[in-house]
């Protein structure tokens, strides 16, 4: 089942599609932000989707496996233009991401490292912690409110992914079902012209391996929940213990790549894949690790849409939505332990945090921007 699509949703489809074009190029700070970006630009600023639309999305994105946020906005563009919007809102967001990253990941073989990013880096983390614990912090004034059950769920899934490092599935279906009990309860092919594209950091990769690339990043899209923190333990497993296409240090070098960014942080696999294979095993990477993802938005979307309204669905996706707030707590803890280890990284954490709260006028990327140069300054 398709969504009609009338003349002023291909209007706003075509907005939509320009929006996630610019937010793939200049959005910073990993899923979390992103989706609070979404929130705050497509629901409280143009008010192009609604709030129930946003909410329906975001728990949509949280159970269904792959990337938080190429998740969400490929519902988005499902809710403003069907399969074909879903399709083009979901190009349009990835794509620049990809370009980037396929560039600095020439320039990594090129000059064989990326310390000056590693230094830019030093700046940028403490800032998206800040943008992380500013959207966590507009998440939880949306979506909670002064429901008590939404709370304890909350804070529940906040502790809990903050001690395992995880989001796991299993606890967001739990505070769905956990949700609805109480509620009802108490409550009423170029090989042969162009061999350069297949050439990684150690020569030319096989058809084989390739092979290998999109049946491991497919596996990865299709089984690993949540945003990108998730999927990096389960990249480190495959890519460095398993398949040892990548050393120690060039996987966190593809870290690195992702976090410096814009768009999803799970554009790593693409920085991968490039020194396994070149740009066509980037290509490769990129397009297998985002493929389960599309598919698991588009193929129930039409259902989920159909019966998200009735009262035992609402209750169950407000635990779920409930739960991924938590999560998005805990997340930013987890990461702001790893990314605020002294006081010049607090200091520019602070900084920034005071910065977007107090004031709307100054742009993320530029922040951003700021916080690298800082950076590269101090290191």
């Amino acid at each position: 089942m398709q969504r009609p699509t009338t003349n002023d949703q291909r209007r706003t489809l075509r907005r939509l599609i320009f929006y996630f074009l610019k937010l793939g190029t200049t959005g910073f700070g990993g899923p979390i932000a992103l989706a609070g970006a979404m929130q705050h630009d497509l629901v409280e600023k143009r008010g192009w989707i609604t709030r129930e639309e946003y909410l329906r999305g975001l728990a949509l994105a949280q159970l269904a496996p792959g990337p938080l946020a190429a998740q969400l906005a490929i519902y988005i563009g499902w809710v403003r233009g069907g399969v074909a919007g879903a399709t083009l809102v979901g190009l349009a967001f990835v794509l620049p991401s990809f370009v980037i990253v396929l560039g600095l990941s020439w320039l990594y073989l090129r000059f064989h490292g990326l310390r000056w990013m590693q230094a830019a880096f030093y700046g940028v983390g403490a800032a998206v912690i800040a943008i992380i614990a500013r959207s966590a912090v507009k998440l939880v004034r949306m979506t909670l409110k002064r429901d008590v059950v939404l709370w304890a769920i909350a804070a529940a899934a906040a502790v809990v992914t903050a001690l395992t490092e995880r989001e796991i599935v299993w606890l967001f279906l739990a505070s769905g079902v956990l949700a609805l009990v109480f509620r009802s309860r108490y409550a009423p092919a170029a090989a042969v012209v162009a061999p350069w594209l297949f050439a990684g950091a150690r020569g030319a990769a096989s058809p084989a391996t390739l092979g290998k690339i999109f049946i491991y990043f497919a596996e990865a899209g299709a089984f690993v929940f949540g945003s990108g923190l998730a999927i990096v333990p389960f990249l480190y497993g495959g890519v460095v213990e398993q398949y040892h296409w990548l050393t120690q240090q060039e996987f966190v070098d593809a870290v690195a790549v992702a976090m410096i960014t814009p768009g999803p942080v799970v554009i790593t696999v693409a920085f991968i894949g490039y020194l396994v294979g070149g740009p066509i095993g980037a290509t490769v990477a990129a397009v297998a690790v985002f493929l389960p993802c599309y598919l698991f938005v588009i193929i129930p979307a039409p259902y989920y849409e159909r019966y998200a309204g009735k009262k035992g669905i609402v209750d169950f996706v407000d635990g779920v939505t409930a739960a991924a707030t938590g999560a998005i707590a805990g997340a930013a803890f987890v990461l702001g332990r790893r990314a605020l280890f002294d006081a010049t990284t607090i200091a520019i954490c602070a900084i920034v945090f005071v910065v977007i709260t107090l004031t709307k006028k100054v742009p993320e990327p530029l922040l951003i921007l700021a916080a690298a140069a800082a950076g590269l300054v101090l290191r």
